[in-house]
């Protein structure tokens, strides 16, 4: 019965800690920890403290990048790519946000994006709702394609720690499944939002607040965007040794020989990882007019910092209580995740919800379903359940989106779990789990 009341336990602290925001759900979970070791006297887990340092050597990187301006460069080119095709906006501009978080590791970056999206779709009579929505959802499925995102990382670290005997499925490996079933959940995010909900000229709701000349002014407004700002060459700079680390990486991750070997074996790809994030960094105070004292104040560090906290926290209570049971839970369910292995990927989706971070559920379920029998293949294959914040509105970007849709198509509905975001979540997270399983398999992992 223990167990039960313990598993209660992490519920309320992840439930509560992700209700209170920002690093709340990291000091639960030290808090939940507590508990577990001078109540019910578990043995303390293991931090963990690899995950941590790669989040902190990536996040320092992209906080650097953004502290730079060269964000804005990438920013400023996708802005150009949806200007120059607006009647397509449904369907290039969650690509557009996807691909921006693939390339920067974070979802933050679609807060400049989302008012841009909105006055494309506004002057040109498409309803903003098909592309907001779409963008919003997109941007945070681009963290399980991105090998510089905090989950991506996070996953990769914890299935170097197999138990022996299990083949190891590398960076290279993980990339393969999670950015072709990432880009096939947006393309169906696009095509569906494509067709979604009445035209403006159409719809009622709509009709009845622009017959208000102040609503009118307001809906349609003034035009944000970036094209008139001009770009330094340091921004550029920043830009392009940015990209080029990740594609160092990649190359590293892609061709093992390229690495160090050390008792026989390659360098870890978690430790290149970090190298080439803190020296992708260095290169950009070195070589651009950054103010390195605003790196600590920009929002990707911010958020960033608030990850580590989260999954130091969540994982350590969470490796404290299954690591004390492992027998128990080995006995009960390795037969079911093994006949039915998708109820790992549902588990996984559920505890997301909870604690509002791919990060963060990656790091408290994956050791677990690893333990408890799941074979790394599915872990892989059904990475994309990592996100399922967006069952209720409450992610900042999906707020976000609705503050920055001024025609009001982009909303939260009448019983709150009918909202804009729900459908292409559930399309979008769908159709990569089933892409991810496929290519899994076509791919030898499972």
């Amino acid at each position: 019965m223990d167990i039960f009341l313990q598993l209660a336990i992490i519920l309320v602290c992840l439930f509560y800690g992700a209700r209170k925001g920002g690093v709340a759900l990291g000091l639960l979970g030290g808090a939940g920890l507590v508990l577990m070791v001078f109540t019910f006297g578990l043995k303390p887990g293991k931090p963990p403290v690899d995950v941590m340092l790669t989040i902190i050597a990536v996040v320092a990187a992209s906080a650097t990048l953004q502290a730079s301006g060269g964000l804005e460069v990438m920013l400023k080119g996708a802005e150009k790519l949806l200007r120059r095709n607006p009647r397509y906006v449904s369907i290039l501009a969650p690509f557009v946000t996807c691909t921006l978080t693939i390339l920067c590791g974070t979802g933050h970056v679609v807060y400049t994006m989302l008012p841009i999206i909105y006055d494309i779709a506004i002057k040109n009579n498409i309803r903003p709702e098909r592309p907001m929505a779409a963008a919003s959802i997109s941007a945070q499925m681009g963290i399980l394609a991105s090998p510089v995102s905090v989950a991506v990382v996070s996953l990769v670290a914890f299935l170097a720690k197999v138990p022996e005997g299990t083949p190891v499925i590398d960076f290279v490996q993980v990339l393969s499944v999670t950015v072709p079933s990432t880009l096939a959940g947006v393309l169906m995010i696009g095509i569906f939002s494509w067709f979604r909900g009445k035209d403006l000229d159409k719809d009622p709701e709509f009709q009845r607040r622009i017959a208000d000349p102040e609503q009118r002014r307001l809906i349609y407004g003034d035009s944000t965007s970036l094209m008139g700002k001009t770009l330094t060459a340091g921004q550029w700079t920043a830009m392009w040794i940015f990209l080029g680390a990740i594609a160092l990486v990649s190359m590293l991750g892609a061709f093992p020989g390229m690495r160090p070997v050390f008792d026989g074996k390659p360098m870890s790809m978690v430790l290149a990882i970090q190298m080439f994030m803190l020296l992708a960094g260095t290169l950009i105070i070195l070589f651009t007019p950054t103010d390195a004292s605003q790196i600590g104040k920009t929002e990707v560090f911010r958020a960033g910092m608030i990850a580590v906290v989260a999954v130091f926290g969540v994982a350590w209570m969470a490796d404290t209580v299954f690591e004390s049971h492992l027998p128990t839970l080995k006995a009960a369910l390795t037969d079911l995740v093994k006949s039915q292995p998708w109820t790992y990927a549902l588990v996984l989706l559920l505890v997301s919800k909870l604690v509002n971070s791919q990060a963060a559920a990656i790091s408290a379920m994956v050791p677990v379903g690893l333990a408890i029998g799941v074979p790394p293949g599915y872990v892989v294959a059904y990475a994309a359940a990592a996100y399922g914040y967006y069952i209720l509105p409450t992610y900042p970007s999906d707020l976000a989106a609705i503050q920055f849709d001024r025609s009001g198509t982009t909303r939260i509905g009448k019983y709150v779990i009918n909202h804009s975001f729900i459908l292409p979540g559930l399309i979008g997270v769908g159709t990569s789990c089933v892409a991810g399983y496929l290519l899994a398999a076509a791919f030898g992992l499972i």
